[in-house]
């Protein structure tokens, strides 16, 4: 059975119009008569759910890749179903999600949207040995890294930087850079709606030096899940960072290939930084991954690395075989080993990557002030 979300109130006078609140939301997304919901005056806070029959229906064992497919969704706008989705997949969760406020809920939820629609438009040229960025919106040093130029938006620098619909132009990152900064699009998106203040706080700091890596992980995400206590691995929900880990101990040792970071879109989709125009199902991710084995060479300097059109052959060729195609993914649709071991685990994580809290009264957002 799922769990759910939880809302946490300001107030006994707060709850009743926040689950109003709720309620509206529910209503506009067509989902009313799916959802139930505990009120708990005794610890300020709503908790909301799929009932039963439409997690059977619906998410069975928490699987939302196929959602889309058993939604009723007649002439519904892009956005609507975008919304039903993100909405019942959080009503669907294996665990309880706790959010601290309604604003904070609806916050996540608008974020998601971003993701979503700054992850479709991303269309990147694949590098781990350079990068470049809009030189009128972006400085470099190796000491700063990327910083964002005087009287610019960050939000503008960020979609030039990623969208080639806007600049005209492909820039090289890794996949994992990449992640980031449709990330960090969609935090500044909502900052600027809600939080002006701390929007500002974090333009100024982006002129001064960026924030990546693992610094960028622990300032902006929560993690969910672990190895130990893994989720569900189909449970995705929409603007979810997602990772599928390289199982091979050879092919994985080339840089930028020890797995693919990308973005779940919804509709049993994930964002494809090379091709936008064709994102991949999830048997497709699986395969590639799968095939970066057989793209395994050295250059002309005598270091390894992955011939891509290799790849992409290897890829065709599976899916042409069904009986190959259904081994690879057998092989791959498993949880992944442990990091440094590689035995019999798949490419997918345990864990799921969301963004922290936005809202003035709850922002939790804290960054070094000169690191």
């Amino acid at each position: 059975m799922p769990i759910g979300f939880l809302i946490q109130h300001a107030s006994i006078e707060h709850q009743p119009h926040d689950h109003q609140q709720m309620m509206e939301q529910f209503e506009l997304a067509g989902l009313v008569t799916m959802v139930e919901f505990d009120i708990a005056e005794s610890t300020l806070t709503t908790q909301y759910r799929l009932k039963k029959i439409d997690f059977d229906r619906l998410t069975p064992d928490f699987d939302t890749i196929y959602m889309f497919e058993k939604l009723d969704q007649p002439l519904l706008n892009s956005q609507k179903i975008l919304q039903r989705e993100i909405i019942i997949a959080l009503l669907a969760s294996p665990m309880e999600l706790i959010f601290p406020s309604l604003d904070e809920w609806m916050s996540a939820v608008r974020m998601r949207h971003f993701l979503v629609e700054a992850a479709r438009q991303t269309s990147m040229n694949f590098r781990t040995e350079s990068a470049d960025r809009p030189t009128d919106y972006w400085d470099y040093s190796e000491e700063t890294g990327f910083i964002l130029k005087k009287n610019k938006s960050l939000i503008d620098a960020l979609q030039m930087a990623t969208q080639p619909s806007l600049s005209g132009y492909v820039y090289a990152f890794s996949c994992y850079r990449a992640t980031e900064y449709i990330i960090l699009l969609a935090i500044a998106q909502e900052l600027k709606l809600t939080h002006p203040k701390k929007y500002q706080a974090l333009e100024d700091r982006w002129q001064k030096k960026a924030i990546s890596s693992r610094l960028f992980h622990d300032v902006f995400l929560q993690e969910l899940g672990s190895l130990e206590k893994p989720l569900p691995i189909t449970w995705y929900v929409p603007g979810d960072r997602v990772w599928f880990r390289n199982p091979d101990d050879v092919s994985s040792d080339v840089t930028g290939y020890e797995g693919s970071w990308i973005i779940y879109l919804g509709g049993g989709m994930f964002a494809n930084f090379w091709q936008s125009h064709r994102p991949y199902t999830l048997e497709h991710k699986c395969t590639e991954v799968f095939h970066w084995r057989d793209g395994l060479q050295k250059n002309i300097s005598g270091q390894l690395e992955i011939n891509e059109e290799i790849v992409e052959s290897r890829v065709d060729q599976t899916f042409a075989d069904s009986t190959q195609r259904k081994n690879i993914f057998s092989r791959m649709f498993r949880l992944r080993d442990a990091q440094g071991v590689y035995e019999s685990g798949g490419c997918m994580d345990a864990t799921r990557e969301w963004i922290k809290w936005v809202r003035p009264q709850t922002c939790n957002l804290d960054w070094p002030v000169d690191t």
